[in-house]
């Protein structure tokens, strides 16, 4: 369990935060890099992009990242940057479209002059805009990016969300454990996004393991709203556990809709539903859900117990997935650049060479993360030990909630 651990640079920390809305202002970018020699002024600070859904129906997910990366800014710069040199993220909005994604990345690359970029938020948009950032040698930490693939986009691309792969199964696991006469599973997922077509092939592969039958799969939009027709032909069928891969919009949609047809057994949540974001979408009927966490808000460590203080400060409640990963995407750069900037002062540096020089030494480092010690693979896997499930609990009140960790 977590332990409340006092830290001088809380209360500076704190304070600075209030600059951390709940609701993350429009786009906000620092003035372009002059050309030339030097990467920066210290009245700049070192750019770092994040490249990451504040609008459409993506900033269920998106602004959670912005939170925390906002607090990593804080943070950090609290304890100096980059050896001295402050940090400066530069936000651009992806929205929650590939081309949103491209735009979003090319500002980042071109007008921005980021070191490296954090994001975009759906894998969906990483398979289109990563490319440019490798093409440029950008590189790119993705916060939320967990589909098969995206490591291999490039030498520049590597993520800091754990692929589904490792965390899907989980939640099938804890299902059975609380109920272990589940013989028949139905799935549900987004067919229209490449990250939740990933992560049904991981459910429906686990399922499969389990020696549990797969009943029907059913396919919906990330844009639908109106699931009678497929959450009918699923309960006819009598299963006693569902699989949602969707957003938190639509699959909060369907698990309201499954429920007031009559659903009452399990249902898991893919990581799309991974945010407190959908409790306002299935209100009381979101209770119960389970979904597989990559975080733990009691997660051992001071760096943890910083971010988790912080989040609490300014937001009420405890801190998300979403915002520990870009929380994480972001330190891993801060503590990359300082590695480097001992070799050779950054400031100083070309941004062609810095670039270059901050993603080979970003993959050699270990961090020590809200999300626990993490690594990684020379293609740019993350390397993570610990994982959990989580299922929700809502409030009396039915509009609120929390995730409670299972044991």
């Amino acid at each position: 369990m977590h332990t409340n651990v006092q830290f001088s640079l809380l209360a500076a920390l704190t304070i600075a935060l209030g600059a951390c809305s709940p609701n993350p202002a429009p786009t906000t970018t620092a003035s372009p890099q002059a050309s030339g020699a030097s990467l920066t002024s210290s009245a700049t600070g070192i750019a770092i992009g994040i490249g990451v859904a504040q609008t459409s129906n993506v900033a269920l997910l998106g602004q959670e990242e912005v939170a925390g990366a906002k607090i990593a800014e804080q943070y950090f710069n609290s304890k100096g940057g980059i050896n001295g040199t402050p940090i400066k993220l530069v936000f651009q909005d992806t929205g929650g479209d590939e081309q949103g994604a491209i735009n979003a990345f090319q500002a980042l690359i071109t007008k921005d002059k980021v070191v490296g970029i954090v994001g975009p938020t759906l894998s969906q948009q990483a398979f289109s805009a990563d490319p440019i950032a490798d093409r440029a040698k950008v590189p790119v930490l993705g916060p939320s990016n967990t589909a098969k693939g995206i490591p291999q986009i490039g030498d520049f691309i590597a993520r800091v969300s754990a692929p589904v792969s490792v965390v899907a199964p989980n939640s099938v696991k804890a299902a059975l454990k609380i109920n272990p006469q589940i013989k028949k599973v139905a799935v549900f997922y987004a067919q229209n996004d490449a990250f939740n077509k990933s992560e049904t092939e991981i459910f429906q592969q686990t399922v499969k393991d389990q020696n549990l039958e797969l009943v029907t799969v059913q396919k919906f939009q990330t844009t639908d709203t109106d699931f009678q027709s497929q959450a009918t032909a699923a309960i006819n069928l009598k299963p006693d556990l569902v699989i949602i891969s969707g957003l938190a919009a639509d699959g909060g949609n369907l698990v309201r809709q499954l429920r007031e047809l009559g659903y009452k057994g399990l249902i898991i949540g893919g990581n799309g539903l991974n945010t407190s974001n959908v409790f306002p979408v299935c209100k009381a009927l979101c209770d119960g859900v389970l979904i597989a966490q990559a975080y733990s808000p009691e997660q051992p460590g001071d760096i943890n117990a910083a971010f988790r203080d912080a989040y609490r400060s300014q937001f009420k409640k405890e801190p998300p997935q979403f915002s520990a990963q870009a929380f994480a995407g972001v330190q891993v750069f801060v503590e990359a650049l300082q590695a480097v900037d001992r070799q050779s002062k950054v400031s100083q540096q070309a941004l062609p060479a810095l670039r270059v020089a901050l993603n080979k030494q970003l993959l050699v480092g270990k961090y020590n993360t809200p999300l626990g010690e993490i690594s990684f693979t020379p293609e740019g896997e993350i390397v993570q030990k610990e994982f959990y499930v989580a299922q929700i609990k809502m409030d009396a009140n039915g509009n609120s909630g929390k995730f409670t960790y299972l044991k």
